[in-house]
């Protein structure tokens, strides 16, 4: 399958590649960053998250994107549509690196990312799984349009995670899409 590629004003999203794999190994060994994402993960399982992460793309036809800052080329983080097995619904995640945070850069992507799972991938809902700790995707996440559900579960192993389950229709995206800029 021909992965598609998102430009947006700043950033670029297109699929993982392997070399991504340093700057993924950081973002995955920061303790900041992981804290409401599952974890530290060692280099080992961070490839093979890397992995799963580009072969989503050949088993689901969908995946998060690797977001590439247009002005440096490096790798920035990861946003987009993800659903692995188990999961409570069709979500658009997102996570960036600690010297991205900050600068717009997850609005941004996310706004592209939930326009692309919206129209080119037919979601009639999308969600944000969001531990309710973590206030600055909550603020994304309103910002966004999405309302909190209230907890869900997760799969395992991310079972013992607390998370709420922020959504909005695709009907409700389309009418607030405007605004967003």
């Amino acid at each position: 399958m021909q992965v598609p590629v998102l430009e947006t004003e700043r950033l670029i999203l297109r699929q993982h590649e392997a070399g991504d794999f340093e700057a993924w190994a950081a973002f995955h060994a920061d303790p900041e960053v992981m804290r409401f994402l599952g974890g530290v993960q060692p280099r080992g399982t961070a490839w093979r998250s890397l992995c799963s992460m580009a072969g989503a793309w050949a088993i689901r036809g969908f995946s998060m994107f690797a977001v590439v800052e247009r002005a440096s080329g490096r790798w920035i983080g990861r946003i987009g549509p993800h659903a692995p097995e188990g999961w409570p619904g069709l979500e658009v995640g997102w996570g960036l690196a600690s010297e991205a945070v900050g600068k717009g850069y997850a609005r941004e992507a996310a706004i592209a990312a939930i326009d692309y799972a919206v129209e080119m991938l037919g979601w009639d809902e999308v969600i944000h799984t969001i531990d309710p700790e973590n206030t600055a995707s909550i603020r994304l996440a309103q910002a966004l349009g999405a309302e909190n559900g209230g907890p869900t579960q997760l799969p395992a192993p991310l079972a013992h995670l607390r998370v709420d389950r922020w959504a909005q229709t695709a009907d409700q995206w389309r009418a607030r899409r405007a605004a967003l800029g």
